[in-house]
C-alpha cells in the first residue's frame, strides 16, 4: 500500500470492457478498465484486486490517493477509484447482510478501505485470472470467484453475527417479487411486524434503507438484462426503472460512472 498525491491528475470517466456474473448475495465483475470514477458509494462490500497492476482509492475529496493491488470498500464508504493506462481487474461485490458479507466485517471491520493481505489478494488474482483466461461457463465462473470470497471470510477473527430470522424472511419475500411494486409496509406485513418495528430492524440488520435497498437489487436486474443483450431502455423498464435516465442516475451514483462507458460482454 502506498500513499501518493494525485491532485494533478484530471479526472477522466472510467471505460472498460468486461462480464458480469451475479449470484444471490454477491457478483464479479472483471475486465479491462481505466480512468477515474466520479464520487460514489454502493449497498455491497467491494473486494477490488487487480489482477495486474494497481489502483487507487481515496475517501476524502482533498484527501490523498492510496494505491493497492487488493482492497475492500466497506458497503456505504464514498469513495474514488482511479487507475493509469489499462489494467485487468476483479470486483467483487459482496452484500453486508449475507453470511458472507457478514463475515468480511468481522474480519476488515465496516469504516474504512483496508488494504487486502498480499498474499491472499495475489492468491486471488491467480484464481480469476485462470478462470477467466480458460473461458470457464458463467457457473464455473461463479464458483471460482464465491470461492475466493470464501477464502476471506475463513480468516475472520470474530464469527459473523447471525441475522434475525424475520428479516431474511423479508429479504427472501423482497428478492421473489423484486420485479414488482413493493413498499416497505407491505414487507412488514409479510413478516408479521409493525411497519417501524420493521424499518428499525431493516436498517439495523442491512446498514440500508428500504428504498436505497430495492435500489440496489434493481440495479442488478438491469445490469444482468442488458448483459442478456437487452437496450440500457428495456433494460431499466425490465427492472423497475421510470426510464433509462432514472436508471443512468442511479447506476452513477452506485459506480461512479455511466452504464454505457463499459462495453459488456455476453457471458458463457
Amino acid at each position: 500500500m502506498k500513499e501518493l498525491r494525485c491532485d494533478s491528475l484530471q479526472p477522466a470517466m472510467t471505460r472498460g470492457s468486461g462480464r458480469v456474473y451475479f449470484w444471490q448475495g454477491g457478483s464479479l465483475w472483471i475486465g479491462e478498465g481505466q480512468g477515474r470514477t466520479q464520487w460514489h458509494e454502493h449497498h455491497a462490500h467491494q473486494l477490488a484486486i487487480a489482477l495486474n497492476g494497481s489502483f487507487r482509492f481515496r475517501t476524502e475529496a482533498e484527501g490523498v490517493w492510496t494505491q493497492y493491488e487488493g482492497a475492500i470498500v466497506p458497503s456505504k464508504c464514498a469513495h474514488q477509484f482511479e487507475i493509469d493506462g489499462a489494467a485487468t481487474l476483479a470486483h467483487l461485490f459482496v452484500e453486508p447482510e449475507t453470511r458472507a458479507g457478514r463475515s468480511l466485517t468481522a474480519r476488515f471491520g465496516s469504516n474504512v478501505v483496508t488494504e487486502l493481505p498480499a498474499a491472499d489478494a495475489r492468491a486471488a488474482a491467480r484464481s480469476l485470472f485462470e478462470a477467466l483466461q480458460s473461458g470457464q461457463s458463467a457457473k464455473d465462473m461463479v464458483a471460482s470467484a464465491t470461492l475466493v470470497v470464501a477464502v476471506l471470510c475463513e480468516t475472520a477473527t470474530t464469527p459473523a453475527e447471525e441475522l434475525d430470522p424475520r428479516l431474511h424472511r423479508a429479504l427472501e419475500y423482497i428478492r421473489s417479487n423484486i420485479r414488482n411494486s413493493l413498499s416497505l409496509g407491505e414487507v412488514a406485513s409479510a413478516v408479521s411486524l409493525s411497519e417501524s418495528h420493521f424499518r428499525h430492524l431493516f436498517v439495523a440488520g442491512t446498514g440500508s434503507s428500504f428504498r436505497a435497498y430495492l435500489l440496489w437489487l434493481r440495479i442488478n436486474l438491469a445490469i444482468e438484462a442488458a448483459m442478456s443483450g437487452a437496450s440500457w431502455t428495456d433494460a431499466a423498464h425490465e427492472a423497475g426503472f421510470a426510464d433509462s435516465a432514472h436508471l443512468t442516475r442511479t447506476h452513477k451514483r452506485m459506480f461512479g460512472f455511466e452504464p454505457t462507458a463499459v462495453r459488456l460482454q455476453p457471458t458463457a
